[in-house]
């Protein structure tokens, strides 16, 4: 059984496949990690939950940061990402990052990914983004930067034969009689070989699942970042950490109030060209707020648009780069040119009407520095990862890097890691309840009111307790009567959103503080004595939260357990900082 017993109310597995490594997400993180892991050898199955490029990677216009710039340094980007992290970054796993970042890069390079490069000297061009003092933003197709790394890891994963499994939303994970991970189940949607609910057996399992943004109603998230990988892993009895620093990206591009799921985003990069953020009256508002103005880190930047709609009673501020002319605008920025001309604006002669939307998830699955979680044998990589690179706020263009450098550790360590589970312990009949497939709606509608941009003790206390009549009102129906929600990919993806709603609600009703992407109007000011520390979440058996408090800002080693053999637990650290060369040292 997993470490808690809760799963998904899911029919039997009616199939099964064995591999070496299960990879469930098909982004930077997911299949950095599957190609990684099958040069050297392993049999390595991806499990996606749309097509292979429809996860959040494709969708990242902005670039990825690496100090590959004349006069940058790694240590210049370490000061950057810290700062940004509000003080609750990891510093060695931000070493890690940036340090291994580089190199990283340029292997992506070789793999196919082609960056935008100067005419002249055929280097690469960098941009410059929110909280970095630097240009090491680099970018490609302008601005489709995710879209040209998914295309070339999909053919590079393709021309491998690495088996993939499309149109498939994982489930829960399954473990050996010692605890240890050792294949997971999924529902494969109609399309492809396979349908209905199997299991893929396997060593392994790293979830690269990508974020939760369908939390709120409006989020620059595809639809399929439902937080699966964070409720699989909960499910699990996986710890997770600093959930509630949700990064509100400042510049989405404004539909109307009532506009829901996913909205275009306006990439930093713009105003890293020189664009500028007004309000009505045409005033520059963001500057004397900081010293980079515009280019502020993006909590900064979304609480100065958030508090200037306040102050002005407008529902959004707009973003100037008419100065950029057309020629710029076609040739840098097509993507969201035409984005927004689909919409009815057109940038080169007007503002655009922007306002903060849910963006990125700082926290998530708590990993050690190689992408191990407490589970045996489960890792974690990417936005649904909290490796503690982030702190309380992400700096801008961080998150593909991260996926690339962690990736790479992680495939280290599986291969490394003789270790084989034993055979998984068949599951019994599931008599935890699923909501309605309609729940989806009011979750997001009751965290968009009570935990987005700005929080309170009463907002997030109103969230609370309407999440809980929710979940609660599911438990009665299974108990008085034995019936639940049917089990499909709509009420399967409300029950995920669900849980993670909860934790997301715990973390930030407990963190009394102003922090990073937290922002409690009732407590503005950061508190270092109290809260420089993480919150770290659990699932118990009875479906309960367990919140803990870390007692200083370090970031704590995962200590992995499984079942006792011969009288004694195993157990299991990693010192936070083990580097990727200590790897692969004799021990």
């Amino acid at each position: 059984m997993n470490g808690t017993g809760i799963r998904l109310h899911a029919p039997a597995p009616g199939w099964a496949i064995a591999a070496d490594v299960i990879v469930v997400g098909s982004g930077v993180a997911g299949l950095t990690t599957a190609l990684r892991c099958a040069a050297a050898g392993a049999k390595v199955v991806v499990v996606t939950k749309a097509q292979m490029d429809n996860g959040s990677t494709r969708w990242a216009q902005g670039g990825i940061a690496a100090a590959l710039g004349d006069g940058d340094t790694p240590e210049q980007h370490l000061d950057d990402t810290l700062v940004a992290g509000a003080g609750l970054c990891d510093e060695p796993a931000v070493r890690a990052l940036v340090t291994e970042g580089p190199d990283a890069v340029r292997r992506l390079i070789s793999t196919g990914a082609q960056f935008d490069t100067s005419d002249e000297t055929g280097e690469i061009l960098l941009t410059r983004e929110g909280g970095h003092h630097r240009r090491r933003i680099a970018h490609a197709g302008g601005d489709a930067t995710g879209a040209e790394i998914s295309r070339a890891l999909v053919e590079a994963v393709r021309d491998a034969g690495i088996e993939t499994v499309e149109n498939a939303l994982v489930l829960d994970l399954l473990t050996d009689e010692a605890g240890r991970t050792a294949g997971v189940t999924l529902h494969v949607m109609g399309e492809g070989q396979r349908d209905g609910v199997g299991a893929v057996h396997a060593k392994a399992v790293v979830l690269a699942t990508g974020g939760m943004g369908q939390v709120f109603s409006a989020t620059t998230n595809p639809a399929v970042s439902t937080g699966d990988g964070v409720a699989l892993a909960l499910r699990a009895g996986a710890e997770v950490s600093d959930l509630e620093f949700v990064q509100f990206h400042p510049t989405v591009l404004w539909l109307g109030p009532d506009a829901e799921g996913q909205q275009p985003l306006v990439s930093e990069a713009v105003r890293g060209e020189g664009a500028y953020l007004v309000d009505a009256e045409g005033i520059r508002f963001m500057t004397g707020q900081h010293e980079l103005a515009e280019l502020a880190p993006r909590d900064i930047v979304a609480k100065g648009i958030t508090r200037r709609m306040q102050e002005t009673g407008a529902e959004h501020m707009f973003l100037d780069a008419r100065h950029f002319g057309a020629k710029m605008w076609a040739e840098r920025f097509p993507t969201i040119l035409a984005a927004c001309r689909s919409h009815g604006i057109d940038p080169v002669t007007e503002p655009i009407p922007v306002a903060p939307a849910a963006h990125y998830a700082s926290g998530g699955v708590r990993t050690d520095l190689l992408g191990r979680t407490t589970v045996p044998g489960l890792y974690a990589c990417g936005e649904v990862a909290c490796t503690g690179v982030h702190g309380a706020n992400r700096l801008a263009s961080n998150s593909l890097l991260e996926g690339l450098v962690f990736s790479e550790r992680i495939a280290a360590d599986i291969i490394a890691d003789p270790t084989a589970p034993g055979a998984p312990v068949v599951p019994a009949p599931a008599r935890t309840p699923l909501p309605a497939s309609e729940a989806r709606y009011e979750i997001q509608r009751i965290m968009t009111a009570g935990a987005g941009v700005l929080r309170s003790a009463a907002s997030l206390a109103g969230a609370a307790t309407a999440l809980e009549r929710l979940h609660t009102a599911s438990v009665e129906d299974l108990e008085r009567d034995g019936k639940t929600a049917e089990p499909c990919v709509e009420t399967w993806e409300a029950a995920n959103l669900s849980l993670v709603a909860r934790v997301l609600v715990a973390a930030a009703r407990r963190r009394e503080e102003t922090r990073g992407c937290h922002w409690r109007e009732d407590r503005p000011d950061r508190d270092d004595d109290r809260w420089r520390r993480h919150l770290v979440v659990r699932l118990t058996p009875n479906g309960t939260l367990a919140v803990h408090t870390t007692d200083t800002a370090d970031f704590p080693p995962v200590r992995q357990e499984t079942a006792p053999l011969d009288g004694l637990p195993v157990t299991a650290e990693t010192p936070r900082g083990t580097t990727l060369a200590a790897l692969k040292e004799p021990s």
